[in-house]
């Protein structure tokens, strides 16, 4: 993962409500161990007809969306079954953040451990974003804000340790292995501190 601080975009739109993981990424597709070409196939069902030709009315599907990093959707994004898939084909589109008023829980902490922010608004600032998505929004991970063009500010929920993983640009795994030394330090005093003490 790459280190996740700021980010300027403008918004690809999916305004239906309860897109599940199967949606997002459909199940023929989760042989795969590997990230890479997940894009291709996320939201197949929807991009492309019967034939396999691609439906120009999808929104990822028109030109004008193209290098979008943002997408905006409907209410209860991710619901569904558990599948790391689901946030792998996200980023693989070159999404880095879901903007939504409801995210599932396992939706939500398999994105951030793959460096794919979401965040959840009021369903009425959704809304309201989903009018214009051609509005370029800053995000600041550090801040914990989504700044819209007009200068207002909107806080959204991030706790301590993903913020700090995004910043980091590191999974749990990378996290820890970045404070190897000081593990290891750690070990070395507590087994001194144990032998005095017996």
């Amino acid at each position: 993962m790459t280190a996740f601080t700021q980010l300027e975009s403008a918004c690809v739109v999916l305004p239906n409500e309860n897109i599940d993981t199967d949606q997002i990424i459909p199940a023929r597709f989760l042989s795969t161990t590997t990230r890479k070409g997940l894009g291709e196939h996320a939201f197949s069902d929807w991009r492309r007809d019967a034939s396999g030709q691609p439906r120009a009315e999808f929104p990822f599907n028109q030109p004008h969306n193209a290098g979008r990093s943002i997408l905006i959707a409907g209410r209860n994004f991710g619901c569904g079954s558990s599948r790391e898939h689901a946030p792998w084909a996200l980023t693989d589109l070159g999404l880095r953040a879901v903007i939504s008023s409801q995210i599932a829980d396992i939706f939500r902490n398999n994105a951030l451990k793959n460096g794919l922010l979401p965040i959840v608004l009021d369903e009425a600032i959704v809304q309201e974003l989903m009018l214009r998505p051609d509005d370029v929004l800053h995000i600041d991970v550090a801040g914990n804000t989504l700044r819209t063009p007009d200068g207002r500010r909107f806080a959204f929920p991030l706790d301590a340790f993903a913020r700090t993983c995004l910043l980091e640009g590191v999974d749990e795994m990378g996290y820890l292995l970045a404070r190897a030394d000081a593990i290891s330090t750690f070990e070395q005093r507590r087994e001194q501190e144990l032998a005095h003490a017996g």
